[in-house]
């Protein structure tokens, strides 16, 4: 199903820049500090074209996106960007240690020209839903630049890992590319043009769906840039390059893949009580809690919490809840466990069984929605509820009195965004962060004239 092709991508000459000076982090994480510290590191850095500087003086002929464009093309003529000189599949690695414990992982895919498909083709499948201030943004970048420099990060699944193996085998072959980001995660990438191994991955994912780890909105720019091409031509040209999107594929079973939790910050809540709170959801979940007075039965305290809480996935599922040391029935964590009488297909009959199997849901629909009273429109509008990645800066924020209340997640397992996605459903708002993020500029495709097909390659759309 999915139709796979090498390509020449554009990369940075290393004779010239170090890598560590020129590549970024996805553009939608790049914080207006990070922004300014990118351009500090060099007058190539790729953030002058991933996410550059919006001036008072901005007019329609000169703005972001044009400035942008022309620096693509001066890169190119002052050949700081080379075209590798044949077509390939890259291999692409992220070397890692999981955030908040000493885990090293190795997460390992490849770079290569995806077909963009429609979502009622049943090749590529999301998981969430976009929003459509960050698709113009993209489609106005692609317009000038006609450039991909991030990638879209798409999952398969290949239980017996013989891609994965294959992809292990070139690794240890030759020596890559490598750098290491502000993260610590060390990057490394090796260009593979052996016509054979590029059909035997072709073959490999000629039967494969693919879901969109990250990247919803880059896919529907790609999507949208697509059919303005198509618009544009007299005739059908399966082989423009506007029918293609750079994509990084990653095994489902692969043994670096790891998706982080991200706790929700409860705000601006008129007359909040905890008290009421616990009643208001008494009836979905049983609480335990785990008290403390001083500084020291604190640390015995959240030591406690968080093994139960870890340990949550293994038996019943659970929300861990902090409402501060100072609020009424606080001085605890308290971990929320849904009842074994409690029918979800009841409760909340307008959702799939797939979503009901979420923790995420449960947050939201049973805890934020009926016990708090936060409507999913006020939830979207993050007028009650902000997000924190590390659990530690979400129970931080309760205490400096920036959240009345702190609501805290294990992640969602691989195998659930894959069902969810697959059976046509999406998750909620910022339940599946993806670590680490694969960089930006690493590999850039020119989304111009036609690509350079394999004259025999396997697969198709």
């Amino acid at each position: 199903m999915a139709e796979i092709q090498p390509f020449r991508a554009f990369r940075y000459d290393t004779n010239r820049v170090p890598l560590s000076d020129v590549l970024t982090q996805p553009y939608d994480k790049i914080s207006p500090a990070m922004q300014e510290a990118y351009y500090a590191k060099s007058p190539y850095n790729l953030i002058a074209i991933e996410k550059g500087r919006v001036l008072p003086s901005d007019s329609p002929q000169d703005n972001v996106y044009t400035r942008a464009g022309k620096k693509v093309d001066e890169w190119i003529k002052e050949k700081v960007l080379l075209q590798d000189s044949a077509p390939n599949i890259y291999v692409y690695s992220q070397e890692y240690l999981v955030p908040g414990t000493h885990t090293k992982k190795t997460r390992i895919g490849f770079i290569a020209l995806g077909r963009v498909e429609d979502y009622d083709a049943h090749v590529v499948f999301r998981h969430e839903r976009t929003l459509s201030a960050p698709k113009a943004d993209r489609i106005d970048l692609l317009r000038n630049t006609h450039v991909q420099t991030g990638q879209l990060f798409m999952l398969y699944n290949d239980a017996p890992r013989s891609i994965d193996n294959l992809l292990e085998e070139v690794a240890r072959k030759s020596q890559p590319q490598q750098m290491e980001d502000e993260y610590g995660v060390t990057h490394r990438l090796w260009p593979v043009s052996d016509q054979a191994t590029v059909r035997r991955i072709q073959s490999a994912m000629a039967d494969k769906k693919l879901i969109i780890a990250d990247g919803h909105h880059r896919y529907e720019t790609a999507l949208n840039f697509r059919n303005e091409g198509r618009a544009k031509l007299q005739q059908p040209a399966p082989d423009a390059a506007h029918e293609f999107a750079m994509m990084t594929f990653i095994n489902t079973h692969s043994k670096g893949l790891t998706i982080l939790a991200t706790h929700r910050l409860i705000r601006n809540v008129d007359n909040f009580d905890f008290e009421k709170f616990r009643k208001n959801v008494g009836q979905y979940f049983d609480w335990y809690s785990y008290p403390f007075l001083n500084a020291e039965e604190r640390v015995t305290a959240y030591a406690d919490f968080l093994k139960d809480f870890q340990g949550v996935n293994h038996g019943r599922r659970g929300v861990g809840i902090y409402p501060g040391a100072n609020a009424s029935g606080g001085g605890a964590y308290y971990l929320f466990l849904l009842r074994r009488d409690a029918d979800l297909e009841t409760i909340l009959p307008d959702i799939s069984e797939a979503q009901r199997g979420l923790d995420v849901v449960l947050l939201h629909r049973l805890i934020i929605e009926k016990g708090l009273g936060i409507s999913q429109e006020d939830v979207a509008s993050e007028k009650n509820v902000s997000y924190k990645r590390e659990m530690d800066g979400a129970i931080a924020a309760v205490d400096k009195g920036d959240a009345q209340m702190a609501c805290l997640l294990n992640p969602a397992r691989v195998q659930q965004v894959a069902d969810i996605a697959l059976g046509g459903d999406v998750l909620p708002q910022k339940s599946t962060d993806f670590y680490p993020k694969l960089l930006s500029g690493v590999a850039i495709f020119r989304v111009e004239g036609t690509i350079e097909k394999q004259s025999n390659a396997l697969g198709g759309s």
